[in-house]
């Protein structure tokens, strides 16, 4: 059974401290796979100087979970790690970060990719782009969806 830590917050994350509390006493995990997401200067070929994300406490969490107790089921996970940071964010800062830990390589990457694939489509976050002087909601992307055709077409956590 695999440990699994959700957190949503305005806080920053550090790689190395969640690296190290992912794997602190645990000694069976051979690859452990990391996943940081960034605000980008540009979005749409336009600049972005604040990204804000907005989230349902509590729905936000346990969509997280489920997703990561998906992950958990189809590979032999040993812990997985979500944080995923709300506010007002600007570009360069951290916005999440998935750490997935197994035994094996393959399973941590496939894994790691399969939590991002399935945050961008189905954790309930609500993202608002701002120049500067004009701000819009960011709809969500087809090529996220179509991401997640990868995973088989009929699997959705």
């Amino acid at each position: 059974m695999a440990s699994i830590t959700i957190r949503v917050g305005p806080d920053d994350f550090d790689l190395g401290a969640e690296y190290a509390a992912l794997v602190a006493g645990e000694a069976d995990s051979g690859a452990v796979v990391a996943f940081v997401g960034r605000v980008r200067d540009l979005s749409l070929d336009r600049h972005v100087a604040v990204l804000e994300l907005e989230h349902y406490p509590g729905m936000t969490e346990k969509a997280l979970a489920k997703i990561a107790d998906s992950a958990a089921a189809r590979w032999p996970l040993t812990a997985v790690t979500v944080v995923h940071r709300v506010g007002p964010l600007h570009p360069a800062d951290q916005i999440v970060l998935v750490l997935t830990a197994s035994a094996h390589r393959h399973a941590a990457y496939d894994a790691n990719a399969y939590i991002m694939d399935y945050l961008k489509t189905e954790a309930p976050f609500w993202k608002r782009e701002s120049d500067g002087q004009t701000a819009h909601w960011v709809d969500a992307r087809d090529s996220d969806s179509e991401a997640i055709q990868r995973w088989h077409p009929d699997d959705t956590p």
